[in-house]
């Protein structure tokens, strides 16, 4: 199991985070996403490590942004 961080920029309502988590939720392995709005940390549980292009097209396709690393 792995576990990833990642922080999102945009995101400001209930509907933002349940976007970010359908779209992440989506990629092959992914077992659980846990958002905190106020921070905009996404916390990503999967059966290996994601490619962060992946995971970047995703929060890209719910209409926000990865914060840059």
């Amino acid at each position: 199991m792995s576990t990833s961080t990642y922080s999102v920029n945009g995101m400001t309502c209930a509907h933002c985070v349940a976007s970010v988590t359908e779209e992440i939720g989506e990629l092959h392995g992914v077992r659980s996403v846990a958002v905190d709005l106020p921070t905009g940390a996404v916390t990503v549980d999967s059966d290996t490590p994601l490619d962060p292009a992946a995971v970047r097209a995703a929060v890209e396709e719910a209409g926000y942004q990865l914060a840059a690393s």
